[in-house]
């Protein structure tokens, strides 16, 4: 039995890799809603529409994060899957 070191080493890498970047893009999103949350409670004391715009631009930010995060996951099940 020969085992490649290399395409094992370089698949770990990747998955590694690939698993911080989800983390980190999951973790922008908490980030964006909760900045959102701010800009909501900011709107409501008084502050204009800056806030309320900077609210939807948030929201809009966390929604592309959680679907990028959610085509992460749902292309490694279509891998493990198969055809």
């Amino acid at each position: 039995m020969h085992i490649k070191w290399n395409a094992l080493a370089q698949t770990a890498g990747l998955s590694f890799g690939i698993t911080v970047a989800v983390v980190a893009v999951f973790a922008l999103g908490i980030l964006a809603l909760s900045r959102r949350e701010a800009a909501v409670s900011a709107a409501g004391t008084g502050e204009g529409a800056a806030g309320a715009a900077g609210g939807r631009l948030a929201l809009a930010g966390a929604y592309v994060c959680f679907a990028l995060c959610g085509g992460v996951v749902l292309y490694g099940l279509s891998l493990i899957a198969g055809h």
